[in-house]
């Protein structure tokens, strides 16, 4: 479906849609399908046990389509931004460097318009907002992402909230935590107004990147922004926000003036523990618009056991990886790899792989990072060996390249996430940085050396294990590559030959020379290494 915004933009209202992107998510193998009728209340144990999105075709009593966790996984990140892995970054950040913005359309070309439902024909109790952990405060839809306008300036703010159904035409929402949404009700209350908000139900991802990303300006352009090129939004009915006119579900409202009135909570939040019960605001619902082959969205949020695979945690840990590789960079650092540690709540742990060049980049690199990002809590860093996303490489290069009275930084009174329930209420808490990386200079010495099988082959190169000396020092493995033995242990007889004619010796690191010594000894090239603990 195409249409012409009032500019003179031609609109793709496929493009951007939830239901075209799930498709997509089919062809790479990244949803499992339900097929089966699924009642409400058992979605989010089948959400929570798939490591795949999941596209349930008949959930609840109104056997409504509904699709769960579909930016739960960096995969499914990428196809979004219709990227690769290797350029992610690059085409996440890339669309901040060029801003774009959205265009009105025509209540009657936006596909969201298709069904409009007001005033006493409002029911809420019709939509799958469904339970979603075990000591929620209610059914929830968790996938609402809010635009409002603030009074007090006529700037535009998007966000994303969940909302907690209470009756046909009321839910609950949470706006504790520290945001412009809070700041903008809370002036709103002061003045006895009520605050008109618009959420959209069911859209890509990259909404969901632009609800989370704080702009200047008017954010209603950050959806534009993100996808890249103009967006088309389309006036909601009973008030004067615009949305995108491309969303599956459009619940139009406000939130009344009386302010933080009623309990709403528990909920399973991003940390994988429970969100404390506050007082909040309430959201009257005034219109339900949809598309006519809507498909609803849930996400996965706040499951400790599979912390990873929510919705939130993939997002965040892209933008934390994105955002900590153009920090470093900007501050003079090489980075090899950035590693956002999603199960550690949050993404408040973060693992850096790094080419030194001088010492004390580590801590420098830890500092950057701490300086710039308050979300992270835990930073370790490695050297450029070391593959930070394989946790035997990194739980070797901690036994093996730590030490704790000389490697760990601690940084008190920093400023740290609220919902990190360690902090006990505090705005500060303390970070700590681990430096796992060798001693500078270093590496190539055989003590830092990691070990592992040669893989032997090639053509010989030398005819006699002599010849192949004479080219210059060699390990033991690489003389045997060198005449093309298939064997090794003529090669181990024939350095002995050497040695008892006065010609064989080895330098500190064990490799073999040509050189002259007593018949019958190996001669030393260099000094050798020894123990300090050696004999003790």
């Amino acid at each position: 479906m195409t249409a012409t915004g009032m500019q003179g933009h031609e609109f793709d209202f496929e493009k951007y849609r939830l239901r075209r992107f799930v498709d997509r998510l089919i062809e790479l193998d990244e949803v499992e399908v339900r097929e089966e009728p699924t009642p409400l209340t058992a979605l989010s144990a089948i959400i929570e046990k798939s490591p795949k999105a999941v596209l349930f075709r008949q959930a609840g009593p109104e056997r409504v389509e509904l699709a769960a966790k579909v930016a739960g996984g960096r995969s499914r990140l990428i196809a979004a931004l219709n990227s690769t892995p290797e350029k992610v970054y690059e085409d996440f950040l890339g669309r901040f460097a060029n801003p774009k913005k959205i265009v009105e359309v025509p209540s009657d070309e936006a596909p969201v318009h298709a069904i409009k439902i007001t005033g006493k024909d409002v029911d809420l109790t019709k939509l799958p907002f469904h339970p979603q952990h075990e000591f929620d405060g209610s059914c929830y839809i968790s996938s609402g992402i809010d635009y409002v306008i603030d009074p007090a300036n006529g700037r535009s703010n998007v966000g994303s909230r969940r909302l907690s159904l209470r009756n046909r035409y009321q839910t609950g929402t949470n706006i504790t935590s520290p945001s412009d949404l809070k700041r903008i009700y809370e002036g709103c209350v002061k003045r006895g107004q009520k605050l008109p908000v618009t959420f959209t139900i069911g859209t890509n991802p990259l909404d969901f990147f632009a609800a989370t990303t704080r702009a200047q300006g008017d954010e209603h352009h950050m959806v534009a922004t993100m996808r890249g090129e103009p967006a088309p939004f389309v006036k909601s009915l009973t008030n004067d926000i615009l949305v995108p006119a491309d969303a599956e579900i459009i619940l139009e409202g406000y939130f009344d003036e009386r302010g933080y009135c009623e309990p709403e909570g528990p909920f399973g939040e991003y940390m994988g523990y429970y969100g404390a019960i506050h007082m909040d605001p309430v959201f009257t619902c005034t219109a339900i618009t949809m598309r006519k082959d809507v498909m609803h969205q849930t996400l996965q949020h706040g499951t400790a056991f599979v912390l990873d695979q929510t919705d939130a945690a993939s997002m965040t840990a892209l933008r934390v990886e994105a955002t900590a590789m153009r920090i470093l960079k900007t501050t003079g650092r090489d980075p090899i790899a950035v590693y956002s540690r999603s199960h550690s709540g949050g993404s408040g742990t973060l693992r850096i792989s790094l080419r030194q060049s001088m010492q004390g980049e580590a801590r420098n690199a830890m500092l950057s990072i701490f300086g710039a990002m308050k979300q992270i809590k835990t930073v370790y860093v490695f050297d450029e060996d070391i593959d930070i996303r394989d946790d035997r490489q990194v739980e070797w290069a901690l036994g093996t390249r730590f030490q704790a009275d000389r490697d760990i930084m601690v940084l008190e009174g920093m400023l740290g996430m609220p919902m990190d329930p360690s902090l006990e209420g505090r705005r500060s808490g303390a970070k700590v940085g681990f430096d796992c990386t060798r001693p500078l200079g270093r590496s190539q010495e055989i003590i830092y050396t990691r070990c592992a099988a040669k893989v032997v082959g090639g053509p010989a190169r030398s005819q006699t294990v002599e010849q192949a000396l004479e080219a210059g020092p060699l390990f033991y493995s690489h003389v045997v590559e060198a005449v093309g033995s298939s064997d090794g242990r003529e090669v181990a007889v024939a350095l002995d030959d050497l040695r008892n004619r006065g010609k064989l010796g080895r330098d500190t690191d064990g490799r073999y020379h040509l050189t002259t010594a007593t018949p019958g000894t190996t001669g030393i090239v260099g000094e050798l290494y020894h123990d300090p603990n050696e004999g003790t």
